[in-house]
Formats: C-alpha cells, sequence, structure tokens
C-alpha cells in the first residue's frame, strides 16, 4: 500500500504532486496507475487533482520532461496540464530517453582509435555515465516499471537504447583490451557489463534498496565507485603502479 503524504499548502501542491506521481509511477507503471492513486498519495480528492492535470498520460509525460529532478517545482504556465494528442507521447519519450542515453565523452572515447592515457579517459567517462544515471535515476525507475505493461516503451528502452549502451561499452572495452590499455583475461561483454551495473547501483539503484547498507555520503560513495570502476579494468601491472604512486 502506498503511504498518504502530509497535506501541503497550494503554494507546494506542484512538488507534492511530483513527488506523488514519482511514487506511484514507480510501483505501478503508467498502464496500472490511476489518478485516484496520485490523489491519495497526495492526500487530496481525485476530483481536485484534475485541476492540475487532465489525465495520467498528461502527469507521466510532465515527469519525464522536469527529468524528476529534486529541484523545487514551479507551477505550469497554464493549467490544467493538457492530455499529449495521441502519438505525442510515446514521441516525446523517446525523444527524452535517446537524449539521456547521449553520452559525449563516452561517445568521443568509443570513436577515437588510439588513446596515450586510457585511465584518464576511462575515469572521465566513467564520470559521465556516473552523474547521468544520478540525475535521471528517479526516471528510469518509472520508465522501467511501466516498459513492463507497454510494448512500444519496452522496445524504445529496453530492446533498442539499453542493448545499444550495453553493445557500445562492450566495442569500447574491446578495443582498449586489444590496444593492451585494459587487462585481457575477461570478455569484453562480461566486463562491460560489470563496470555498468556496478555504476547502475551506486548511482540509482541503492536509493530503493529495501534493506540499505550504511555507507558513506554520496560525494564518497561516488568516488569509491568510479575509483573500483576504473581498477577493475586496468591491467595488473598498471593497478600495481597506481598504489605505489
Amino acid at each position: 500500500m502506498l503511504p498518504a503524504m502530509a497535506r501541503s499548502r497550494p503554494a507546494d501542491r506542484f512538488q507534492q504532486l511530483r513527488d506523488a506521481a514519482l511514487l506511484v509511477f514507480a510501483s505501478k507503471g503508467l498502464r496500472r496507475s490511476r489518478m485516484a492513486d496520485v490523489a491519495k498519495a497526495m492526500g487530496v480528492s481525485p476530483g481536485s487533482l484534475y485541476n492540475y492535470v487532465e489525465s495520467k498520460e498528461a502527469l507521466f509525460l510532465w515527469i519525464i520532461e522536469r527529468g524528476g529532478l529534486d529541484a523545487p517545482v514551479e507551477a505550469p504556465s497554464a493549467l490544467p496540464i493538457r492530455t499529449p494528442a495521441p502519438g505525442v507521447l510515446e514521441a516525446r519519450l523517446r525523444e527524452h530517453l535517446e537524449a539521456g542515453f547521449h553520452l559525449p565523452l563516452f561517445e568521443a572515447a568509443l570513436a577515437r582509435r588510439r588513446v596515450t592515457d586510457a585511465e584518464a579517459e576511462l575515469t572521465a567517462l566513467i564520470e559521465e555515465i556516473y552523474e547521468r544515471v544520478a540525475i535521471n535515476r528517479r526516471v528510469m525507475t518509472i520508465v522501467e516499471r511501466s516498459a513492463i505493461d507497454l510494448p512500444e516503451l519496452f522496445q524504445i528502452y529496453f530492446v533498442k537504447l539499453r542493448r545499444d549502451y550495453f553493445a557500445r561499452f562492450t566495442r569500447y572495452v574491446e578495443r582498449r583490451q586489444k590496444a593492451g590499455h585494459f587487462r585481457d583475461d575477461v570478455e569484453p561483454v562480461v566486463a562491460a557489463r560489470v563496470v555498468a551495473e556496478l555504476v547502475a547501483y551506486f548511482a540509482r539503484h541503492r536509493f530503493g534498496d529495501q534493506d540499505p547498507t550504511l555507507l558513506p555520503d554520496d560525494g564518497v560513495v561516488r568516488e569509491n565507485v568510479i575509483q573500483l570502476a576504473v581498477a577493475s579494468l586496468l591491467p595488473v601491472e598498471a593497478r600495481a603502479t597506481r598504489r605505489r604512486e
């Protein structure tokens, strides 16, 4: 059962709406969620909710376009938030998800045939991935939950974008292995997936852990995860050099 949120002043209403929508969509996904669920989580009547947003589809798109950020929420310029026209929701979702998977430093590293400092390159791209996942973690959660029930969204997110991300990461690892920059005693596909999932867990999934482990603050976690991810791909001699330094 979803917990009801404390009532808030009207000035806080859209902050409350954002938080309630994220809670409900993360639990049930778009197809199974109801406006009544969001209203209950907000602690308001279902009828009053329609003063702010026309439908759950309008609310879902509003959340996606805001990026699920923790920043204060401002009221939209026009109310209620309108339901997107047929086909618009899927198109906008595709656009936002593709932007989320666009990683400039990662793309530059993948296109680079030669590198003078592979460790620095790897550190930079893992930092980029960590930051992107951390920023988008709440949206990724509701998209993944919703994709279970929506074949079109499943194809966009899981089949196209996520598979392509892992495939590109694998090509990058394989290329650096062949050049002697990364350890070559592990399969590229496994090494890439391990690093990607390590970052994903600590930048995103740990926040929803039902039995969270006591950890230092987020900055310390981030720094250590990046160090561990980088070290896992470096050859043994490179790791030994780092320890001596």
